[in-house]
């Protein structure tokens, strides 16, 4: 049940430095020191780093626990960055992403 914890508060976390209005004055453009601002933008990079720092606090919540490791911090990075990917690949604001392709003829 951790890992579930763990995996939606990264997700959270992602989509609201990514999507959420109330960062739009402060986060960097995506030019800004030579492209790096595109981590701003990117939920697969910001995921990593959602990741990372959830586990950095994880010492100060009841939700997760995890042994402050590095290989720890690389794989619940890793893991973060994929679920906050596919779930924002499978969601948006309108509920969930489906596509009907039909074949050209």
């Amino acid at each position: 049940m951790e890992l579930i914890y763990f995996i939606l508060a990264a997700y959270g976390l992602t989509q609201i430095l990514i999507y959420g209005s109330i960062f739009n004055n402060i986060r960097p453009h995506k030019d800004w020191l030579k492209g790096a601002g595109k981590l701003f933008y990117c939920p697969m990079c910001m995921g990593f780093w959602s990741g990372v720092f959830l586990f950095c606090i994880n010492g100060w919540t009841e939700l997760f626990t995890f042994e402050h490791k590095l290989v720890n911090a690389l794989i619940l990075g890793c893991l973060a960055s994929g679920t906050s990917y596919l779930l924002s690949m499978l969601i948006n604001d309108h509920g969930l992403k489906l596509f009907h392709r039909r074949k050209n003829e």
